[in-house]
């Protein structure tokens, strides 16, 4: 495991100021969730303080550095680099921090765009990125907030709900996976509620 105090030291160093109150914010949410959900919290805060640790570059150079490390792009995350800094992340968790944990990682690969079939932590990076104390502009924060702690899978559903109407309405492109996610979570909370 890394050490959280050197780590959060080295962020706050290379973070704006307001993307390490964020990070800072997504570390705490993150542990509360896991202690709501019985995950491992101090995993949880270690995800949640890295999740963004490829923020402090440019979009041009996040696409530069994951071409340089092999890192493959969807046409989605070259169309809008900024998804690009979660597969980037895990990437420099493990080259630059030093996080050797498959689970750690794959939370920070995914934090952006979910996944089907998320794992525990997968889940709480990835809601725990949206519910942070210092966000404040997505729409429905109040009713996702408390389905962060009452049903993750309607969390997650909500949130790529209203991710993808938000892109839709931009005109942004949309990753694969995000929508394959939103899908994957609509029919199992479907199959909860038994309306298939």
């Amino acid at each position: 495991m890394i050490d959280f105090a050197e780590t959060e030291n080295r962020l706050r160093n290379v973070l704006s100021e307001k993307r390490f109150r964020h990070t800072m914010g997504v570390t705490y949410t993150a542990a509360a969730l896991a202690f709501a959900w019985g995950a491992d919290p101090e995993k949880a805060r270690i995800a949640g303080l890295l999740h963004d640790c490829a923020k402090w570059c440019t979009n041009e150079e996040k696409i530069r550095l994951c071409d340089s490390y092999g890192i493959q792009l969807t046409e989605a995350e070259r169309s809008n680099p900024e998804l690009s800094h979660a597969k980037l992340g895990a990437y420099l968790a493990q080259k630059d921090y030093g996080l050797d944990d498959a689970e750690l990682l794959s939370a920070i690969r995914y934090h952006t765009t979910g996944r089907p079939g998320m794992t525990l932590l997968e889940k709480i990076i990835f809601i725990a990125d949206y519910i942070e104390p210092n966000r404040n502009l997505a729409p429905n924060l109040s009713e996702i907030r408390r389905l962060a702690f009452s049903d993750p899978d309607r969390c997650i559903c909500r949130i790529m709900e209203d991710t993808l109407a938000y892109l839709k309405e931009k005109n942004y492109s949309i990753d694969q996976t995000t929508q394959d996610a939103y899908d994957y979570y609509i029919e199992l909370t479907c199959r909860k509620d038994d309306c298939l």
